[in-house]
């Protein structure tokens, strides 16, 4: 029996940052274009019959937002019939992680606007981005806690109670900060810095750790397990 199908493909990027006065945020694009104009949505796109799709979304949120992102991974495949308008669009879903400082948003293409939203204070999304970034948020916290990509959202040299926090907001939970010390120390992932920076709770600058990846490395290769 001959098979009728006329599919599309698009990507959609679910970029997390972590602002410490603000929280988890994610990165949305205004449109410019029909279906939603002027609509809140993930920065995405049709993937080009030539690129790949790590191409093509990072194509579409260079030209969408002005972000070039280093750790991206694809989430999630969202088809179901009716979630775009334009017909059966199927779209391969990828987040990523970012620290927002180190960029300049700059909205261009089929985008008038670009910005860092709060997770917890979405706008109404187009499509059925909603959904996508539940899927994302849920695998974020799932993953926090076995492999140390949080790493990504924070500044190279940071204080301890920075990393601290960052678990707290993503876990969206208190943690044990002793046992959560006790557990970095001992894996040994941190590099200790000759340098201090000015807390504004703490009465006495803290001292500055970064992340050491080839360890990192090293420990999962030989079997060790990352787990808080």
């Amino acid at each position: 029996m001959p098979i009728k199908q006329n599919i599309r493909l698009t990507v959609d990027a679910v970029v997390f940052g972590y602002i410490p006065k603000e929280g988890i945020v994610v990165l949305l694009i205004k449109r410019t274009i029909q279906p939603y104009l002027h609509s809140w949505a993930l920065p995405g796109g049709f993937v080009l019959d030539e690129e790949s799709l790590e191409e093509a979304v990072t194509r579409e949120l260079l030209t969408e937002a002005g972000v070039n992102i280093n750790y991206l991974e694809q989430l999630y495949t969202f088809g179901l019939p009716g979630r775009d308008p334009r017909g059966r669009v199927v779209s391969i879903a990828h987040f990523g992680l970012v620290n927002p400082t180190n960029f300049k948003l700059a909205a261009s293409s089929d985008a008038e606007d670009a910005s860092w939203f709060n997770i917890k204070d979405l706008p109404a999304l187009a499509f059925d981005h909603a959904t996508i970034i539940d899927v994302a948020v849920q695998r974020l916290r799932n993953k926090i806690r076995y492999e140390p990509i949080g790493f990504e959202l924070l500044d190279k040299k940071f204080p301890i109670a920075d990393l601290e926090k960052l678990y707290e907001t993503l876990l969206d939970r208190p943690i044990d900060r002793r046992n959560f010390q006790k557990k970095i120390s001992h894996l040994g992932i941190l590099i200790a810095h000759n340098e201090k920076q000015k807390q504004v709770s703490q009465g006495r600058p803290a001292n500055l750790f970064s992340f050491d990846e080839t360890r990192y490395f090293k420990l999962k290769k030989e079997g060790m397990t990352f787990e808080i």
